[in-house]
């Protein structure tokens, strides 16, 4: 303001400059800051988006029919306290004295509540499988109280999304999905479902944060947000700004059942293939490489020449799968799939499971310190996903005993496979005894285990691993490599420090 009345004390023409040119710096500074301002203090309301959108969100109700049995009645003493009422209790129960587990009884009705929302017009409805469960009846309730019996279309438990049919003699309001990867941590959001049974309710907050992994899925990529999200939100929406639903509300975070502000919600980018695949066939129809993946951690890239630690570790090769015949080979480090950057090893099962199957793709590997790329053409990940197998002949060496990394080490003799329960088609040097002490000890490995590989080639003999163990002392290497196989054949990259050596 002082800038102002300065500028009124000149003459006429500088006068009129240096006041417009004021008011410009006041308006472009208040321009400036009020996105600021407003963000903290949020949104003035929600009630005009909820009121866009409120229609789309139903209410799911999902009865199943469980057979059920008798319990038997506790055997009481004769004259103890009590017996007249425990006996008058279980009659009332249908269950009288003598009456065992084997009695039969009517069968009882679980009933689960949740939320969902409608996608299309046509009768569409999206919610979390575990909402719907193995139920024998759906039930979804429109916001204005409508009752229209469900028909299942699909479901996926790996992502937890049904998507679900119903049919109105009245249009049906729809909602769209909106583009989850353009949220950023501190973006607004509102989420609409039906906690503890109360009906639509709305709740608000932001993103907390994106890409979150609670080990409940193969897929796990969840939005995280402090939105109040309870106990029957459950397959709901989470909503952007725009009225886009971003995210399915999914899973809360709470040592009391109630919330605590850590909520977590499938995001759209994740959902909507799935929901494609759901709608067109019924069923998923997921991509499939073949390989057995592990992460790779600080020392691994060291050994591997990576640089930094990133992308995925190759641990095993369908013998049978794409990968095979497409040349990828265990210890390759897969750092990008078509065109997608892999920054850690549970991002490749995600983008493998969300390209089309029977798609040829570049995969960019890297082996022995050397980039390289691979066109692979997608299989189908069956049902019960497919394991990789190792075989790698190799000729039987000699029982010599030798320490290596505070590991003792023998050959693989006919006695030694008998003695540790080792299948015949593993190869390699059997470990016999670690020291507790060693780095070794401190990553797992134990007797028992088969070391494969040292530094990603191929050992036979004790001999092999201490003198493979120098070269990359020599080379000047922190960490050796290790491909460790169990009893079984079970593969595992394994990085054990060097220069931590006893």
């Amino acid at each position: 303001m002082a800038h102002l009345v300065n500028a009124l004390a000149q003459p006429a023409a500088a006068r009129a400059d240096r006041f417009w040119a004021a008011l410009v710096g006041a308006l472009a500074l208040a321009v400036t800051l009020w996105p600021l301002d407003a963000r903290a203090r949020g949104p003035e309301s929600l009630a005009d988006l909820a009121d866009q959108v409120m229609d789309a969100v139903v209410n799911i109700s999902a009865a199943t029919t469980v057979e059920a049995r008798g319990r038997a009645l506790p055997q009481l003493p004769p004259g103890t306290p009590f017996e007249d009422l425990f006996e008058e209790f279980f009659n009332r129960r249908g269950q009288g004295p003598g009456q065992g587990d084997s009695a039969p009884r009517p069968p009882r009705r679980s009933n689960s509540l949740g939320s969902g929302f409608i996608i299309d017009a046509s009768g569409l409805v999206v919610t979390n499988n575990h909402v719907i469960g193995d139920a024998n009846e759906i039930t979804v309730i429109l916001h204005d109280g409508t009752k229209l019996k469900a028909e299942l279309v699909g479901k996926d438990s790996k992502v937890d999304v049904a998507v679900l049919r119903v049919k109105s003699d009245k249009p049906l309001k729809a909602v769209t999905f909106g583009d989850s990867d353009r949220m950023r941590p501190g973006d607004w959001v509102m989420a609409i479902g039906n906690p503890f049974g109360l009906g639509g309710s709305v709740t608000a907050g932001v993103v907390s944060a994106r890409g979150r992994n609670i080990e409940s899925g193969p897929y796990d990529n969840f939005i995280q947000t402090d939105a109040s999200i309870n106990k029957g939100n459950s397959g709901g929406p989470l909503f952007n700004m725009s009225g886009e639903v971003i995210g399915i509300n999914t899973a809360i975070l709470s040592p009391t059942g109630g919330s605590v502000g850590i909520g977590f919600a499938v995001p759209a980018s994740t959902a909507v293939p799935v929901i494609d695949q759901l709608r067109q066939f019924g069923e998923t129809r997921r991509g499939w490489l073949g390989v057995r993946i592990q992460n790779v951690d600080d020392a691994t890239a060291e050994a591997l020449n990576l640089g930094s630690a990133r992308g995925a570790l190759v641990a095993g090769v369908d013998e049978k799968g794409p990968a095979k015949t497409s040349g990828l080979e265990v210890g390759d480090v897969i750092v990008k799939f078509d065109g997608k950057e892999v920054r850690e090893s549970r991002d490749l099962p995600r983008i493998v499971a969300a390209t089309p199957v029977g798609k040829a793709v570049d995969v960019s590997i890297v082996r022995k310190g050397k980039e390289l790329t691979r066109a692979v053409t997608l299989g189908r990940l069956e049902d019960n996903d497919k394991q990789a197998s190792l075989n790698q002949p190799q000729a039987e060496t000699p029982s010599i005993a030798r320490q290596a990394l505070g590991l003792s080490l023998s050959g693989l003799t006919e006695e030694m496979r008998k003695r540790y329960n080792v299948k015949d088609t593993v190869k390699g040097v059997l470990v016999t005894r670690v020291d507790p002490n060693s780095p070794a000890a401190d990553k797992r490995i134990q007797a028992g285990d088969v070391i494969v590989e040292v530094g990603q080639e191929t050992v036979s003999s004790p001999a092999d691993v201490t003198k493979r163990i120098d070269a990359l002392k020599k080379d000047g290497r922190k960490s050796a490599l290790l491909l460790i196989a169990n009893a079984q054949g079970e593969v595992r990259f394994i990085a054990v420090p060097l220069d931590k050596e006893g």
